[in-house]
């Protein structure tokens, strides 16, 4: 089966949704699959070393066309020369992707599609992908690329299939005029769809009210990881009780909220030698938030204890997590998955997570971790310290999420699950069209 990958990049720095694009993509070609990858809007910044690949529908063109009619006119050497992956990378490091207001109006232009301003992106990507090998299948990677899916379907006539994953917390954080425009278009645009595969039941049973989506075209396919990549080391040295954080350093991760955690600990001297380390994205924007957190710390008197590793590559997050004896991302937002958990079990580490979002799905799925009530430092401290101070509880909690993630969350099992989707969709095409 020949399948295409269309997922936006980021440019500079790691994605969630990013990395399990790139982990689909590999374990589907491991099956025996031709996959190929598209990165849109920016160039894709991955674990592992990859060429550079031709950007389609670049975040320069984009966004001046959403600025400027001007933009729509420009001669196609200077359009082509906007989309160069360095330029691409340079400017993503310049501007703030992560701002949902002054972001919305675009979102719901590109949500419209061939409708929207930046027709002539979706013109040239339909382009490009006629000169490629005809795919039996096109998986677009998130729904915030549905304005596409119309003309996908119309220029190749093969199914295409929407993943779910993430969407929600920046469609609600748009304005109220835009996040009804944009949820209407939505709606509208995935019902176009020949399926759509949500990354966790919670996050499918929501997406399937909000976006009014037909029980029989929702499947719900688990993310997967590589699990042998994070595997322990085997080695019994003694390390100090550490509290690890592996996400984006921002305030909807709930950082804070682990930063408070980790204070009461310190305060209450229950854990001896606890330290608290930090990794993971920092963008610009995160900055002054980080730096007011250490403040924090260093005002208590733990600085010493604490330790912040922005923007680390894999090599480094696998030492990473083997440094820790639980991990916690108390992210306040739905979450649809949450790969750092993942990564946290199949090293050995137990968990800490809130009693919402997909967390408590996970956790019961892999018994590899212990809930807690959301956005209270009180509650988090009391769940780390039954993990910290509890060696045999730990100790199971690690085994049983290892062994659950080997089993049940594997890329090879999520490779599995996604391609008989797409093999049945294939199938009931060439029967259609046989029948007519």
């Amino acid at each position: 089966m020949r399948v295409m990958l269309l997922t936006p990049g980021t440019g500079h720095f790691y994605c969630g949704s990013c990395l399990r694009d790139d982990t689909l993509g590999k374990a589907l070609q491991e099956l025996g699959h031709e996959v190929t990858s598209v990165p849109l809007y920016l160039p894709m910044q991955l674990e592992r070393k990859q060429q550079e690949q031709p950007v389609l529908m670049g975040g320069i063109n984009v966004y001046l066309q959403q600025k400027t009619r001007l933009a729509r006119y420009l001669p196609r050497f200077l359009s082509d020369w906007l989309d160069r992956p360095s330029l691409l990378r340079w400017a993503s490091r310049r501007g703030n992707m992560t701002d949902a207001k002054a972001l919305g109006p675009m979102t719901v232009s590109i949500l419209r599609g061939e409708c929207g301003r930046q027709a002539l992106e979706v013109d040239k990507l339909m382009r490009w992908i006629a000169t490629q090998p005809q795919p039996d299948v096109v998986i677009v990677s998130n729904a915030m690329l549905a304005g596409i899916v119309r003309r996908l379907r119309e220029s190749l006539r093969v199914p295409v299939l929407i993943t779910l994953q993430g969407e929600t917390p920046f469609l609600d954080e748009l304005s109220q005029v835009d996040a009804d425009a944009a949820w209407q278009a939505l709606r509208e645009r995935a019902a176009e769809a020949d399926a759509l595969i949500a990354v966790s039941e919670t996050y499918g049973k929501e997406m399937r009210e909000r976006l009014a989506i037909a029980a029989d075209k929702l499947h719900i396919v688990h993310n997967g990881i590589d699990a042998e990549s994070f595997a322990p080391t085997g080695t019994s040295r003694q390390l100090p009780k550490t509290i690890g954080y592996l996400a984006r350093m921002c305030r909807d991760k709930g950082l804070d909220t682990l930063v408070d955690a980790f204070l009461i600990l310190k305060q209450r001297g229950s854990v001896e030698g606890l330290r608290l380390r930090v990794a993971g994205v920092q963008l610009a924007e995160d900055r002054t938030y980080v730096r007011q957190l250490q403040q924090r710390i260093a005002a208590s008197g733990f600085a010493s204890d604490t330790e912040f590793l922005p923007n680390i590559d894999l090599a480094t997050k696998v030492a990473f997590l083997h440094t820790l004896s639980t991990l916690s991302v108390p992210a306040r937002y739905q979450e649809s998955f949450g790969l750092y958990l993942l990564e946290a079990m199949a090293a050995g580490v137990p968990v800490v997570q809130p009693r919402h979002a997909a967390f408590p799905e996970i956790v019961e799925a892999t018994q590899g971790g212990v809930l807690c009530e959301p956005d209270s430092p009180e509650a988090l401290a009391n769940a780390l310290e039954s993990v910290l101070n509890n060696e045999d509880l730990a100790r199971t909690l690690g085994t049983q999420g290892r062994e659950a993630v080997a089993k049940k969350f594997s890329a090879s099992r999520m490779a599995k699950n996604v391609a008989h989707i797409c093999e049945r969709l294939v199938a009931d095409a060439a029967s259609t069209t046989t029948r007519s």
